[in-house]
């Protein structure tokens, strides 16, 4: 693009905008705009930056509680977590540039969530993921998982921040539209919060981190587009990142931090350049003026389309009190890093983009936020899949089980976590493979508690109830580590929103999110949405993925799944129906994907948590949420992790054996306490209004003396069995 570029039709069409929408940015600066001006437009105005499909419906999240300081609307939420401390986080999603180029897209999703955290004053303490990918017998999806797992624990790992938590799941929904949602958590002193508003005139406007070059240009406006057979050559698009330098640019920003020079700070994200410098001066009721001969740069001749379309890494941009840039200099060059004085904040309101002593850009900052489309697109809400699912079992229930945990989605994720350095800072409490992670907040007793969840199948039969029941399964299971859950992020990821039907799953979605956070006082503090994952137009399922963050008191009274003591009672907490429909049973076992995904009571669920969450406080160890799978899956699960048996007493009639061992009926635990204290926790939970009841004893062993699972109608298996055959399928099929 070194020679002038006229701005044609066809151009404004590769842009992706429309005509009305190119009228509106004609009527806006009075004038056609230059090809930079068309640029700058079009990631601003793109799916990925400005929610112009979503936004109307965004508003209807509560994002409000005592305990937040900061909701949507800045780089991440914060929440009060007691003593003077925040925690700062948001989950973020970089699908298609994963599929393109899966180490790259993976390792710059991890990279940039980071950026959002530390940017407002927050280190980093935690990574979690959430990640969906197609068949495993697709030719595409080993190729995918080994791509981007290598990338996240490469970031990861070269930074020193643990991931510690997240969930790795498989559909054909997903063969040609992988999800990567990436989560950070940082933790921060209340007074020492950063904001992104440059509010004044007159401040110095300074570039720091790495160098500007060609990568990622238009990568937001790629973000905001379907795929179809050209989608490989979209890799230019893709970010190449460098976890070396991001970690000197997080010590570097923190040190300046320390200080009190900087104004406003804001990451250099999706649209690069354009997006920091344009929100910084909107959020700040400021105008900014800019020049990029001062902008680094990596690569000769970048025009200034390149350099504000750029998404190249590791950058910022801040701005300084007048008179402090040679103090913020120093740190930055001590650090190895780039800086540069590249312009100044103005009373103007405009954003003014000078190359070569020309003036290539000159509009009203909130052309590019406030007069941004907003769509209030057509949709329909079809009717949620229903019904009694029927069928006749085709094995017995514990062949079931072994199959079950050797099944894609429900075998050990070990091959993926031991890829990661989840100890690294010495305050994992509670390691990957558990209902939540558990973070010490370091030098003290607290703990954070973190988790990512949805289940894609119940979104897509019901996108209201499955939507909810994400929300239900985060708080669950951060309540079953000892957590009170305080606030959520989230990632929604939905396929085209200009096809009714699915803008009403969007719809029906969100809907479902916000009742679910308002009864359960969890507000959605951050996030984003991740639109058009279609490919060759067929849509992924609805995949709202929810973060949750809980606060432990004290990280001494913290449960775990794994079964500790021989002789314990176990007890069920919630209702047991027998729902299989939408569940892992009928899809794996019976080859059905089909009935009503199981209803969410949001009052129930809260009712059995805060009890369950007393309990812990008071000193129960052993707790597991029952999520996919059912009962019996939750009870292997304890069983492997402790490598202690258990005996099960079933008492149902025959016909309803398998939906209760293999029902995914919502608001539901399992503890394993002392015997001796059963019956005093069944009392309390009656006097409660929640429905408890022994169903069995661990520490089963055969004649051998081997630990084993079983029960009525429950022939014996060994826990060796058990685990043998739940961790070798993954570690197996990435052999190839």
């Amino acid at each position: 693009m070194n020679a002038p570029v006229a701005v044609t039709p066809e151009v404004v069409k590769d842009h992706g905008l429309n005509d009305a929408e190119y009228a509106r940015i004609v009527e806006l600066l009075g004038r056609a705009p230059t090809i930079v001006e068309l640029g700058i437009f079009s990631v601003m105005w793109s799916e990925h930056c400005s929610y112009k499909s979503t936004r109307i419906h965004l508003k209807k999240l509560p994002t409000s509680a005592p305990w937040v300081i900061q909701g949507p609307g800045e780089n991440a939420g914060i929440i009060d977590v007691g003593d003077g401390d925040v925690c700062v986080f948001k989950m973020e999603s970089h699908n298609h540039p994963s599929f393109i180029e899966p180490f790259q897209g993976a390792a710059t999703g991890v990279g940039g969530i980071m950026r959002d955290v530390f940017t407002m004053g927050a280190r980093p303490v935690a990574s979690l993921d959430s990640l969906r990918f197609g068949e495993p017998n697709h030719p595409k999806t080993r190729h995918l998982v080994a791509g981007v797992v290598s990338g996240i624990g490469s970031y990861g790992n070269c930074m020193g921040i643990p991931t510690v938590a997240g969930e790795t799941n498989f559909h054909k929904s997903y063969n040609g539209n992988i999800l990567v949602n990436a989560m950070c958590v940082g933790l921060a002193k209340a007074d020492k919060i950063f904001y992104s508003a440059a509010k004044g005139a007159g401040n110095p406007v300074v570039y720091v981190g790495s160098k500007t070059g060609r990568d990622g240009i238009h990568g937001a406006t790629m973000a905001s587009a379907e795929f179809n057979e050209d989608s490989e050559e979209k890799r230019p698009t893709v970010q190449v990142g460098d976890p070396f330098t991001e970690k000197l640019l997080l010590e570097a920003c923190l040190e300046l931090m320390a200080t009190d020079a900087i104004i406003a700070i804001q990451d250099m994200g999706a649209a690069g350049l354009t997006s920091s410098s344009s929100e910084m001066a909107d959020k700040g009721g400021s105008g900014i003026e800019i020049d990029l001969d001062k902008v680094p740069q990596r690569e000769t001749n970048l025009t200034a389309y390149e350099m504000m379309l750029s998404e190249s890494q590791e950058r910022m941009l801040a701005v300084l009190k007048p008179g402090r840039e040679a103090e913020a200099e120093r740190i930055f060059k001590k650090w190895e890093l780039d800086f540069s004085v590249i312009g100044y904040t103005t009373d103007t309101h405009r954003m003014v983009v000078r190359h070569k002593g020309e003036i290539v850009a000159d509009m009203p900052v909130t052309a590019l936020s406030d007069a941004a489309p907003i769509y209030e697109r057509p949709f329909v809400k079809r009717k949620p899949t229903s019904g009694k699912v029927s069928f006749e079992a085709s094995r017995p229930a514990m062949e079931s089980l072994l199959r079950l945990l050797s099944t894609p989605d429900l075998c050990s994720k070990r091959w993926v976590w031991e890829q990661y350095d989840y100890t690294v800072m010495a305050d994992s409490v509670q390691q990957p493979g558990g209902d939540a992670a558990v973070v010490r907040v370091h030098g003290t007793d607290k703990g954070l508690a973190c988790c990512t969840d949805v289940t894609p199948r119940y979104c897509k039969a019901n996108p209201f109830e499955g939507a909810k029941q994400a929300v239900a399964e985060a708080w669950r299971n951060i309540t079953a580590v000892g957590g009170l859950p305080l606030a959520t992020t989230d990632c929604l990821n939905f396929s085209n929103p200009e096809k009714p039907e699915a803008m009403g799953e969007i719809v029906a979605g969100i809907e479902g999110l916000g009742e679910a956070c308002r009864v359960l006082e969890f507000p959605i503090v951050s996030g984003n949405c991740s639109l058009y994952n279609e490919t060759q137009g067929e849509g992924i399922l609805p995949t709202p993925t929810i973060g949750g963050v809980g606060l432990l008191k004290d990280v001494h009274k913290m449960a775990t799944v794994a079964f500790k003591r021989e002789g314990d009672a176990i007890l069920l907490i919630g209702d047991t129906k027998g729902h299989l429909g939408q569940s892992v049973y009928l899809r794996e076992i019976e080859g059905l994907e089909e009935g009503a995904a199981p209803p969410v009571d949001l009052k129930l669920e809260k009712k059995n948590g805060d009890f369950v969450r007393g309990l812990i406080e008071a000193g129960t160890d052993t707790v597991h949420d029952i999520a996919d799978g059912g009962l019996l899956v939750a009870v292997a699960e304890m069983a492997m992790a402790g490598g202690i048996g258990a005996v099960l007493r079933g008492q149902f009639e025959a016909d309803k054996f398998i939906p209760f061992y293999f029902g995914e009926d919502q608001a539901r635990y399992l503890m394993a306490v002392p015997a001796a204290e059963a019956d005093a926790i069944l009392a309390k939970a009656k006097k409660a209004g929640v429905r408890a009841r022994h169903i069995g004893f661990t520490g089963a062993k055969n004649d051998k003396g081997e630990a084993v699972l079983t029960g009525v109608g429950l022939p014996p298996v060994t826990v060796t069995a058990l685990k043998a055959t739940h961790e070798a399928w993954l570690p197996e099929y990435m052999k190839g």
